[in-house]
């Protein structure tokens, strides 16, 4: 029984070799956080979104910066688009694709960023976001997955996590999600990092 546990385990580390294994990775995750920070800086939003997991990890990222990540800061302007009833109310009124980029459409700014989460990259809901972002001239990351799907091409940034397996790549995903809070931070708070 023990032997998926290993099998898990390696594989989360052979996910992760081979995305640290492509310098582009690193770069795209540079550019994400200048990105991000130069959001900040201009005191624009930054908006997240995705579905299941991904959701998860889009409240998670943006938590994080309105909440505290290491040590104490001021708080980030971040939302995740997660509320239920407009959720519901929109899904219900216009169609289950619509619930993030009625959101964006409602909230976004020219120079917000938007962090789009997407596991397969085709997502029909995170894609309209995508799409109502750029309407308003706001910045798009891409977090995805597999070979990034439509969403690669309509991102300013795509970091794909090529892995045909969702949970491999929400792992990744997660890692990416941390290392774009502390390059915020240590660019913006770098009195935390001493």
């Amino acid at each position: 029984m023990s032997q998926f546990i290993r099998e898990s385990l390696t594989q989360a580390q052979t996910t992760l070799s081979d995305f640290l294994s492509n310098d582009k990775n690193i770069e795209l995750v540079q550019a994400s956080v200048d990105q991000l920070t130069s959001t900040f800086k201009n005191n624009k939003s930054v908006f997240s979104c995705g579905n299941g997991g991904s959701m998860c990890d889009a409240n998670h990222f943006a938590e994080e910066l309105t909440g505290r990540y290491r040590k104490d800061r001021d708080p980030l302007p971040a939302i995740s688009i997660c509320e239920p009833s407009h959720i519901s109310c929109v899904a219900n009124d216009y169609g289950y694709e619509f619930i993030f980029s009625r959101f964006i459409d409602a909230w976004a700014k020219p120079d917000d960023t938007l962090v789009a989460i997407s596991t397969s990259g085709n997502s029909k809901n995170v894609i309209r976001a995508v799409q109502s972002a750029k309407k308003k001239q706001s910045k798009v990351i891409g977090l995805l997955g597999k070979d990034g799907g439509e969403l690669k091409d309509l991102c300013d940034i795509s970091i794909v996590v090529p892995s045909q397996v969702t949970d491999r790549i929400q792992e990744i995903h997660i890692k990416i999600i941390h290392i774009l809070i502390e390059g915020i931070e240590r660019n913006l708070f770098p009195q935390n990092y001493k």
